[in-house]
């Protein structure tokens, strides 16, 4: 008898439980809005790929930040990310004697690679364990130069740890990430205060009350390398509901402190992303 064909495996299996893909970061990658998870890209299994496609705005008092990116997911092992970032300094940039409504803008390039361990499944302690770089580039080389940072490009590396606690439906991340970017990079790396690489804390927790809705908080320290102004801490407090199966929507509230002199920057959040 005639031996039937193995069935091929779809390209895209589409396979993933709801909202366990992650939501994309500032930067691109996949995770929380502001810390990076070892969460691979789209909605593929190990046996498939996974592709997503994300928009982000934030509205600050005196400034505006907008993101656009795509994300591929290999296997659920390998993640490979592109986003572009646009920063509106609005009124700032006429008092900063760059133009009213000048902005700033960075491309982002990141890769991820899950190492060990698996976010919903295997050992309650036993996360999934990831690696990251991610490499920045500002399109405003000069002006960044001129308000004291020491290069318009960087590299980020990053450790994260992620588990969902099923039986609590209770997500926990960890993330070190040794970076100089100055204010996630937009205003360059490195500084009069400070050149080198410093390494810095990303957490979050998040609990799915439903399939389809996750609240949460994350945290995220940053490093205070430019003369001009001191650069905080950020968090924020964030709810992300899938309505169907491949779109998620990020609602959040997010407090970055000082932005180049101006304090008190804490506004709202609103992301789109489709995974498949």
């Amino acid at each position: 008898m005639l031996a039937m064909p193995a069935r091929a495996e779809p390209l895209l299996d589409d396979a993933k439980l709801l909202l366990t893909n992650g939501v994309s970061t500032v930067e691109g990658a996949s995770g929380g809005g502001l810390a990076t998870w070892s969460t691979i890209a789209g909605r593929g299994t190990e046996r498939a790929v996974g592709i997503s496609a994300h928009v982000t705005g934030i509205a600050l008092p005196d400034y505006g930040w907008q993101s656009h990116g795509l994300a591929v997911g290999i296997h659920d092992r390998v993640e490979l990310a592109y986003a572009r970032q646009n920063f509106d300094t609005r009124a700032v940039g006429a008092a900063l004697g760059l133009g009213r409504g000048f902005r700033f803008n960075q491309d982002v390039f990141s890769a991820k690679m899950r190492l060990v361990g698996d976010l919903v499944y295997g050992p309650a302690l036993l996360p999934a364990i990831a690696v990251g770089v991610q490499h920045k580039r500002s399109l405003d080389g000069t002006i960044v130069r001129a308000v004291g940072a020491a290069s318009a490009k960087g590299t980020d590396y990053t450790v994260s740890a992620s588990k969902l606690l099923l039986s609590r439906s209770i997500l926990v991340n960890g993330t070190a990430r040794l970076t100089r970017a100055n204010q996630f990079g937009l205003l360059g790396f490195g500084g009069d205060k400070h050149r080198g690489r410093t390494l810095q804390f990303e957490g979050s927790l998040a609990w799915q009350a439903s399939r389809r809705l996750a609240l949460g908080g994350e945290f995220r320290t940053r490093p205070d390398n430019l003369g001009i102004a001191r650069e905080n801490d950020a968090f924020d407090v964030f709810a992300a509901w899938a309505p169907v199966r491949n779109l998620t929507m990020t609602a959040a509230y997010v407090d970055v402190g000082s932005v180049a002199t101006f304090k008190g920057q804490r506004g709202a959040l609103l992301s789109v992303q489709a995974a498949f």
